[in-house]
Formats: structure tokens, sequence, C-alpha cells
């Protein structure tokens, strides 16, 4: 199963074509589960664990894998389920996520699919805000829950979202009889869209929010579309986006607002817990402003207001 992932590298082609590949992996039942493979750096049998004293609940232990010691969550039970029994028989996925590694403890690995991200679809409407999925989609006629990992992560681990007093007081100083548009948010995961909310919030901007690239196009195009030529640039000063999200991912987002004269010079910042060099060239190859990792308060923060202050100079009266 070490072997599984061997080629990933090769297949970063498939960014930008709103195309992914997708690990798909048991917990304890029939259900088939689903992650990025661009998250994942290996999978292996469970290691020996070591338990650690007052860890949360969901912590089955750490252990040494390739000299690092890694933390090993029980998806299962992470996510609402009975929990996985005998690790030692089971298989971690290590992934990276937010720029931490860690391990998630599963029943079994099936296999990498290849998949479009339009056949990638949100979760049923009615689920609530309290669900650990951010998408789903159909293979053989078998339903698959991709789950939002940064919710687990949030829960376990826990993110700090506290913007420093300074970039607060910069915030208040440039508030000052300028204008203050608006930023549009388009990200999968609940958690991450309250994250980026919660950080602009404490900076006195206001933000709308889209569920995914396709939603966060249509808005685009149905401001530009209203009476008299709405021009977005008196509406938004940035629009921050995740880059794996269902039925349209981040990169061809971008690249569909860059294709809309009406739209094409909008700042955009990518956002992102995916990793690695690998979306430095993809960010620059479909046209993004800038790119930051998850989940960073200060650096979001400072990089929006480094944009605002642009955006108010130039439309300085």
């Amino acid at each position: 199963m070490s072997g599984v992932l061997a080629s990933v590298d090769m297949r970063t082609q498939l960014a930008g074509h709103n195309r992914l590949e997708l690990l798909l992996f048991r917990l304890d039942g029939k259900q088939l589960f689903g992650i990025n493979v661009f998250k994942v750096q290996e999978v292996i049998q469970c290691p020996p664990l070591t338990h650690i004293p007052d860890s949360h609940a969901v912590v089955h232990g750490v252990a040494n894998m390739r000299g690092r010691m890694v933390t090993v969550m029980d998806l299962s039970k992470a996510i609402g389920g009975r929990g996985l029994d005998k690790p030692e028989e089971k298989f971690v996925v290590v992934t990276e996520y937010n720029q931490y590694v860690q391990g998630f403890l599963v029943g079994g690995v099936d296999r990498i699919i290849n998949m479009n991200w339009e056949e990638i679809l949100p979760p049923p409407k009615g689920m609530g805000d309290d669900n650990y999925l951010t998408a789903v989609c159909k293979v053989d006629n078998e339903l698959v829950e991709i789950i939002d990992v940064e919710k687990v992560l949030a829960e376990v681990i826990g993110w700090n979202e506290e913007v420093s007093q300074e970039f607060i007081d910069e915030a208040s100083a440039g508030e000052d009889g300028k204008r203050q548009p608006v930023v549009l948010v388009a990200d999968d995961s609940s958690v991450a869209r309250n994250q980026i909310k919660r950080t602009l919030s404490q900076l006195g901007i206001e933000c709308v929010i889209a569920n995914d690239g396709r939603q966060a196009l249509d808005m685009l195009k149905g401001w530009a579309d209203e009476e008299n030529g709405l021009d977005l640039h008196e509406r938004l000063f940035m629009v921050i986006s995740d880059i794996e999200m269902p039925e349209m991912d981040g990169y061809t987002f971008t690249t569909e607002v860059r294709n809309d004269p009406r739209m094409s010079d909008l700042h955009i910042l990518l956002h992102t817990s995916l990793s690695g060099v690998f979306n430095n060239a993809m960010v620059e190859k479909v046209g993004a402003d800038d790119f930051i990792a998850k989940f960073q308060p200060d650096v979001l923060a400072k990089t929006v207001l480094n944009r605002l202050k642009r955006w108010q100079d130039a439309h300085a009266a």
C-alpha cells in the first residue's frame, strides 16, 4: 500500500483543468470516503502508537514515521462514528493540511480515481452546519462522501483565529474618511469560511460568501450584468478563493474570471490548505495575484490590508 501514491507528482497536470484525483477509503463500514490525493503524503499499515495522556479523544497516539513524530487520529470517531478498534490491523493516511502533517486512521484503502470537479457536488441541502462533509460524488453508482478535514482539525487541534493588534490598529487608522468596499470569499468548508469572515471582521471589513467557485463566478457575472453595467471594482477590492471546491476549483474559477473582460483585472487571492511549490507554479499559470497557505490570520490580515490600501489609493477622490 505504501507504493500506491508513488506517482502522485506526475499527476499535477490535472490541476488547472478542473480535475482531481481522489483516494477512496472506508472507515468502520461499507461507506466510501474520499480525500484529494494532493493532500496525501503516503498510506501505511498502522505503526506502533504511543498514547499521549490527556490528549483529545479522537487521537489514538503518536508514531515515529520516517524520523518525525506524527499524531494519528481516528477519523471515524472524529466525524461522530464509533471509532476503530485494533489499530494495528488498520491503515494510516498521512496528510498535510495547513502546513501541518497528521495521520488519519482508516479501516481500509480502496483505490485512486480520476474525476472532474464538476462531478463533485455540494452536500445535499438540509443537512445543517454540523455535518462533516464538504462534498459528495458517485463512483460506480456508489456514493462517496468527502470529509471536511479542516473542520475535524479545527475541533481536535484548534487554530488561532485572533489577528494581532498591530493589524487591527492599521485597519482602524485606514478607515478615516476612506471607502470600504467588500471582499468576495469562496470556500467549500464552513470552518474556513467562518475563519476568513472572523479575520476580516476584526479588521472592520465586510465580506460576501460563496460556497464554491461556480457560485462565486455566478455572483460576479450577476453583478456585472446588473442594469447600467455595475463596475465590479466599485463593489469589491479583492476576491479570496479556496482551490479545492466542488463543481469548480479555484484554478478554473481564476481562469474564468481572467477570460471575462468585465472582471479580468479583479484582484484574486488563492487561500488553500494545499502545500508545495506546485501551487506557486499553478497560481502563476492561471493569473492569480496572491497565494497564501491556510490558516494564518496575521498573514491573511496583512495581505488583505496591503491590497485595500492600494485599492483606496487608486480610488482616492
